[in-house]
């Protein structure tokens, strides 16, 4: 069994290695120890880039570990960011469309363009939805609390069913808490990249929430324990940046 454990980890390593090196040549990617004083820097070159983040890789130990973050953000996000540069490039060409106008209408384009455009707008969210700076009691307050409140019926019974939905997304994928068109919450999951701007999901709605339950976000860590991973998961929550989301129009 700890022969298999091993062999897992180093599948995903060396996997994620493997991913970044086709096409990043010319990025330079900030190791952990060059970014424990600074914010890291973007990566991949193009129309879109990730944003730093705002945080240390190893900032975030109450929930994620430093090497997976590290591997997360250098190697699976910046993969995605730079082939969705390609499948700009190659499917829009010189128009103006924003990640979300193409979100929006995803089925008129290539499998590279949704994989990827999901790809990157998920993590870059993902980032966003976390921070290290949480109280020992992590909760949402204000508005956003009442309407959890008011549509799920308490913050623990909001808390199970968004669990719940991240547990039993089958194979790779995201949960969500999201807005609805008339203006409610609603929780659910998405395969794979895809998310609740595209129009060829059943769950539709503004994104507020997201968590990635990919096996890379947290296999180094937890192994085949995904239901701890979420539980973890509600300690990094940034319910700031979450009710900042619900308050948009």
């Amino acid at each position: 069994m700890k022969k298999s454990t091993s062999s897992r980890r180093d599948f995903l390593f060396n996997s994620g290695k493997a991913a970044l090196a086709v096409g990043l040549s010319t990025t330079i990617i900030p190791s952990l120890a060059n970014s424990i004083n600074k914010k890291i820097a973007p990566l991949a070159n193009g129309r879109f880039m990730q944003q730093p983040l705002l945080y240390k890789f190893d900032a975030l130990q109450k929930a994620i570990d430093a090497q997976t973050m590290e591997i997360h953000y250098t190697k699976h996000a910046a993969t995605y960011c730079k082939n969705l540069n390609e499948a700009y490039i190659a499917e829009v060409g010189s128009k103006n469309k924003s990640l979300e106008d193409i979100l929006h209408k995803i089925s008129k384009y290539t499998p590279k363009m949704r994989n990827n455009a999901g790809g990157h707008y998920n993590h870059e969210m993902f980032w966003q939805c976390m921070s290290p700076n949480t109280a020992a009691d992590n909760k949402p307050t204000g508005s956003l609390a009442d309407n959890i409140i008011g549509d799920f019926g308490s913050l623990d019974a909001f808390k199970t069913q968004f669990a719940d939905a991240a547990k039993t997304r089958f194979g790779s994928g995201w949960a969500w808490l999201i807005k609805t068109k008339d203006g409610k919450l609603a929780i659910g999951s998405t395969a794979n990249q895809d998310n609740p701007l595209m129009n060829i999901v059943e769950l539709k709605g503004k994104p507020l929430l997201c968590l990635d339950v990919w096996e890379h976000a947290y296999y180094l860590r937890y192994q085949n324990k995904r239901a701890d991973y979420i539980t973890n998961f509600w300690n990094v929550v940034d319910w700031n940046f979450v009710e900042k989301k619900f308050m948009e129009l």
